[in-house]
């Protein structure tokens, strides 16, 4: 229930864009940040939720991220303005953030045998899919039937019942060994993410060489450089830095961030060109996008048994290459480009998206210890929500530079740009899949192992915490 809430909110709040922006009066950037708040205090805080579960409880931590997110959904569903509404979806992040990362330490600990946890985490796994196909319809009907503002409320009956079956069902447990809270790595990763949004998102309508844009860039530098030098001096960072001398780990790593960017962008282009441009319903958007949901269902198991089989190169480089495609079909897209072209397109897109995500996981961890095998995910699926939160601001960023005129007459046109960076972002999967998978790169992982090896007294609770 957690991940279906979670989950369906990527793709639910994308078809209730243009409705918020009319209702309002918010720009692109406005429509923007509606999306990237969210995201970004997501992927700011998931390591740091990880380890509170760990040191405060699972169950307790999981039922507060429930409570909070539904407290910020239901505020959502109320609120008076752009900017109110952006607040509260920063509050939903929060709540999120304590849902996913706790939500599968849960099952890890709950199911101690292998065969049963594989078939718990396959059926939890599942309802990503789910949620990607139902988000797009069920936000389609309700903000045409009832109005955007009942897409948040949707999700307060739902976290209810999850609060009320989590105290019913769900023992409580921690970790032998929590690690460590780190404040300063915490702050400086949140500095980063969003002076960098916030540069990039604004950069078109303030200047780029604007003082206030080049500052936040600068800003941003300065907390990376800043991250970079602090984190390896701690016991037990929030980023363990160590981890990137694998290639197989930073390969995954920078394919979760070229991937999910490129599905943000693919999302926030295609709603707006298809209610805006197309004039299109909110409803028949949905439905016209259930391709993408299809193939994703379709494709993520056969991902899986090609990875179990043949490894991670062949799904990443077959993913790559499908969302490459689907993206350049786009590249023309044009104020009467055919429903059936549009079609083919998300079908080719569904495929690809549907076959990364496996091997993405499956690489951050080889090689590791399996103390450290489930911070190693950590990082990957911070990887996610941060390529989500970049796709949609340098995609969004290029559609509005080269706007002009009302969005319905212009869009069209305008996205072109924001197509070739999704194909760009496509073809870095490519790339990437065959580099983090050569048998150069998988023997970086070797000495990184025996390196982690005398930490794994004190893995057990991180590598839970954080998968």
């Amino acid at each position: 229930m957690s991940l279906l809430i979670v989950g369906m909110d990527n793709t639910i709040v994308n078809v209730a864009l243009p409705s918020i922006g009319h209702d309002l009066h918010a720009s692109i950037s406005g429509l923007q940040w509606t999306v990237d708040a969210y995201v970004m205090v997501l992927a700011s805080l998931l390591m740091l939720s990880g380890s509170m579960g760990d040191r405060l409880g699972r169950r307790r931590t999981f039922q507060t991220g429930l409570v909070v997110f539904s407290l910020g959904s239901a505020a959502c569903g109320l609120a008076p303005g752009l900017g109110w509404l952006v607040a509260f979806r920063m509050l939903q992040a929060v709540g999120g953030s304590m849902l996913n990362p706790v939500a599968m330490s849960i099952i890890r600990n709950v199911f101690t045998d292998p065969r049963e946890r594989a078939q718990a985490i396959g059926i939890w796994g599942a309802v990503v899919g789910i949620s990607l196909g139902l988000g797009p319809v069920v936000g389609g009907a309700l903000v045409q039937s009832v109005g955007w503002r009942s897409i948040f409320w949707v999700n307060v009956p739902i976290g209810i019942a999850a609060i009320v079956l989590a105290a019913r069902f769900v023992p409580e447990s921690r970790a032998e060994h929590a690690r460590r809270v780190d404040p300063v790595g915490q702050f400086l990763v949140i500095v980063v993410l969003a002076s960098v949004t916030f540069a990039i998102i604004e950069g078109p309508g303030r200047g780029w060489a604007s003082g206030e844009i080049v500052g936040l860039f600068a800003l941003g530098a300065v907390a990376l450089v800043g991250l970079l030098r602090y984190e390896p001096r701690l016991r037990e960072p929030l980023i363990e830095l160590k981890f990137f001398r694998s290639v197989p780990f930073t390969g995954a790593t920078l394919t979760a961030l070229l991937a999910f960017a490129g599905f943000s962008g693919f999302l926030f282009l295609n709603t707006l060109y298809l209610q805006q441009v197309r004039g299109r319903s909110a409803l028949a958007a949905g439905l016209l996008t259930l391709p993408i949901a299809g193939m994703t269902i379709v494709m993520a198991p056969v991902s899986g048994w090609l990875v179990g089989r043949r490894g991670t190169r062949l799904p990443l480089v077959v993913a790559g290459a499908a969302l490459t495609v689907s993206s350049l079909i786009l590249t023309g897209l044009a104020s009467d480009t055919s429903v059936t072209l549009l079609i083919v397109a998300y079908l080719v897109f569904g495929f690809g998206f549907g076959l990364v995500n496996p091997p993405i996981t499956n690489t951050a961890v080889s090689g590791m210890p399996p103390s450290q095998a489930g911070v190693a995910a950590g990082v990957a699926s911070t990887s996610r929500q941060v390529g989500q939160s970049l796709g949609v601001a340098v995609v969004g960023a290029a559609a509005t530079s080269n706007l002009h005129g009302s969005v319905a007459a212009g869009l069209a046109q305008a996205s072109h740009a924001g197509w070739w960076i999704v194909a760009a972002c496509s073809a870095g999967v490519i790339v990437l899949g065959v580099v983090s998978t050569s048998a150069r790169a998988l023997a970086t992982a070797e000495p990184l192992a025996a390196l982690l090896e005398p930490e794994q007294h004190g893995g057990a609770g991180p590598a839970t915490g954080a998968a």
